[in-house]
């Protein structure tokens, strides 16, 4: 495993012309990000300049040491929920420490090499998730849009849209109203340029508004006094035995959905870019950046899709505009964070809002409604556990689900023909089958023999008669065979032979044979009763069988 950014310099990919082309990238993607890295700090619990340390830090590292060539990393929509229950119930001392056990977490990942299992997550999954943190990161803006003078809002989605309602008469108009203008502003400003985002165009209109005419509303500087301009020193969390145990699982929902969300992403840049990612190199840079960002003090951060396309759609084509991006950002911090004091709090909500509609893909959800049911089942289970519940539970349970519908899926596509009854031999095969009277059985197996057909290959094998001498199995379509289909070929010979019937197998394939020899399969069959071919099994057959007619 080598960073992107490092094989890029070796191969020369890095020409003078892209780098100038890169580093007005990574200003457009730094635009973008600053009102991002805001909202989300604050909507995740902590302060502002939390979400902008952590945009620089884990900015920084998943480019330089990603294996995207155009990933852009930093905080997003899909961790406020997580984080905020964090903070609720282990403070933020136990948000660092599951921020950097996560890092840790996503860096083994990576060393063992799992990022190619990201492909066996089915799409019903992460749509359902996805929107199910669309939707409830959408509910947590509702009080700064509608700007309720509520505290202490339940962290649970039913019981926070009641304590809405029970609290409504307290909104504030003029709240309401510039929320509102700000949506209508990023909805309308991509007609008019699609270069400038429209989140930043919003934040500036509707903050010199506010502040132009003594508008009442809520602004960072009214719920936080002290906001730091300054980069902060790193230091390690108190950690020990029983803190890891108490945050092992939110650590691990953290990297899990750090690793599933930065892959999504640089594998949708791929498509952009016509290029392919280093999965694992990866995660091993998005590890680094959590445990980095964690020691700083800062949130969790993974690959951002909006932020990574923007970057492609600027002209960016190395990591270079990932790390200008970061850089960017702390020159910004530095120098005009004081002035972050006056933007209301309704815009930031507001753009979370166009943040949750965005990543809910409710075009491809809507979509994959009209899939088959078991697929929709898990689609909908999927996105009601996210919403009610959480994503330990909501992907726990959908991967439960997706594996024993895959299991019925194959099973019910694995079948036994019996290819005597079907009459699929030619002439002389067929005079030698009728020759031997019917006792001579010939059956092929069309798929894996696992423990999910287990029990239909018995039940099926076991209607054999006294009156059949032998039984060919052809299992030239049988690749896979586990511990649970040895068992059933065992149970097959062992009921073969208390009826004195020679049980033969043919075609047998590579794996299949492996696993038969190293579990002792075949020393009980007996090499000699396994054939290369079925003509060749059907003619020692008919021998045999003439052998006992004549005996």
């Amino acid at each position: 495993m080598m960073p992107r950014f490092f094989s890029m310099i070796k191969s020369k990919e890095i020409t003078r012309g892209q780098v100038m082309k890169d580093i007005i990238a990574g200003f457009i993607v730094a635009v973008i990000a600053l009102p991002l890295s805001i909202a989300l700090g604050i909507s995740s619990g902590v302060s502002p300049d939390k979400g902008i340390v952590t945009a620089i830090l884990a900015g920084f590292i998943i480019s330089f040491l990603g294996g995207s060539k155009v990933q852009i990393g930093g905080p997003t929509g899909a961790f406020v929920i997580i984080i905020y229950s964090i903070i609720q119930e282990y403070g933020l001392n136990g948000l660092i420490t599951a921020t950097v056990m996560a890092g840790i977490i996503l860096v083994i990942m990576g060393l063992l090499r799992f990022g190619s299992l990201i492909k066996y997550i089915p799409q019903t999954i992460t749509i359902g998730f996805t929107a199910g943190i669309a939707v409830t990161l959408m509910s947590t803006q509702i009080k700064d849009f509608l700007g309720l003078h509520i505290d202490n809002v339940p962290a649970e989605f039913f019981e926070k849209w009641q304590f809405y309602f029970t609290n409504i008469e307290s909104i504030n108009v003029w709240s309401l109203i510039l929320g509102v203008g700000a949506v209508a502003i990023m909805a309308i400003w991509p007609k008019v340029n699609k270069t400038i985002p429209g989140s930043m165009i919003a934040l500036i209109i509707i903050t010199i508004i506010v502040k132009v005419f003594n508008i009442p509303v809520e602004t960072i500087g009214s719920r936080f006094q002290e906001i730091s301009s300054t980069m902060p020193t790193p230091v390690f969390p108190n950690m020990n035995i029983y803190i890891i145990n108490k945050l092992f699982a939110p650590a691990m929902t953290i990297a899990i959905l750090a690793a599933l969300e930065s892959l999504l992403s640089a594998t949708v840049a791929d498509g952009m870019i016509s290029d392919q990612h280093d999965s694992n190199m990866e995660l091993v840079a998005q590890g680094i950046a959590n445990i980095t960002s964690g020691l700083f003090g800062g949130i969790p951060a993974t690959g951002a899709i909006a932020r990574t396309a923007a970057n492609v759609k600027s002209n960016g084509k190395s990591p270079i505009a990932g790390m200008v991006h970061a850089v960017v950002l702390l020159m910004t911090m530095l120098a005009l964070m004081p002035l972050a004091k006056m933007i209301p709090m309704t815009v930031l909500a507001a753009i979370l809002i166009i943040v949750s509609y965005n990543m809910s893909e409710w075009r491809v959800f809507k979509a994959l409604l009209k899939a088959p049911k078991s697929d929709v089942i898990v689609l909908l289970v999927t996105f009601a556990c996210t919403v009610v519940f959480d994503l330990v539970v909501a992907i726990g349970i959908g991967m439960i689900m997706t594996m024993f519908l895959f299991m019925k899926r194959v099973s019910d596509t694995t079948e036994i023909r019996n290819l005597v009854d079907e009459g699929v031999f030619d002439d002389s095969i067929s005079n030698v089958l009728e020759k031997a009277g019917g006792k001579i059985h010939v059956y092929q197996v069309n798929g894996p023999i696992f423990f999910g057909v287990v029990q239909e290959f018995i039940s099926k094998m076991t209607g054999l008669e006294a009156s059949i001498e032998v039984v060919i199995l052809d299992m030239r379509h049988t690749h896979a065979v586990d511990a649970s289909g040895i068992d059933a070929l065992t149970k097959l010979l062992k009921h073969c032979k208390s009826l004195d019937i020679r049980l033969c197998l043919t075609h047998v394939q590579d794996q299949p044979m492996k696993v038969l020899s190293k579990m002792g399969f075949v020393v009980k069959i007996g090499e000699i009763n396994i054939y290369e071919t079925k003509t060749e099994a059907i003619e020692k057959a008919f021998d045999y069988v003439k052998h006992l007619e004549a005996s």
